[in-house]
């Protein structure tokens, strides 16, 4: 869903052979949100979230004002609705938000409805930063054994 635009701040932005869509803060700045180019970094991406995401709804004109009034006190009680483009997860929180989807996906179709309407809203990548290997197998200390030699194996390339 596109912007409302309240700040009138929407820039193209032209790379090559193609054109982007950027939310300038300089221009919001002078389209009404004064001293905005004072705020600290961490808030500067909070806003542009803002007004790149500004619905009406989840994101008003006052939530995007809220922010630029943090200079007046350097404080906010406000809660706002911050949207990442995108989500980064590690295998060790990453795979039971995975399976979280698959139950509530099995769940829809049990329940006769769509099961591809269950999505995450913005794009996630999961990254599997170790592999598994079976190293020993067909004993009962097998899981124990296996764990070890994983473990060897880790501080071996760690050490390194």
């Amino acid at each position: 869903m596109a912007s409302l635009d309240s700040f009138r701040c929407l820039r193209p932005l032209k790379v090559g052979s193609k054109t982007y869509a950027f939310y300038s803060l300089p221009m919001a700045e002078k389209n009404g949100l004064k001293g905005i180019s004072r705020l600290p970094f961490s808030l500067k991406v909070l806003l542009e979230n803002l007004l790149r995401n500004e619905d009406g709804r989840s994101v008003s004109k006052t939530d995007i004002q809220a922010v630029a009034q943090w200079l007046k006190t350097k404080t906010s009680e406000r809660e706002i609705a911050f949207r990442p483009a995108r989500v980064l997860m590690q295998d060790f929180t990453g795979v039971p938000a995975v399976v979280d989807l698959a139950a509530m996906r099995d769940a829809m179709d049990h329940l006769g409805g769509d099961a591809k309407k269950i999505n995450p809203l913005v794009p996630v990548d999961l990254v599997i930063d170790h592999s598994v290997a079976v190293n020993h197998f067909g004993t009962i200390s097998r899981s124990g054994r296996t764990s070890r030699t994983s473990m060897r194996r880790t501080r071996n390339a760690t050490a390194s």
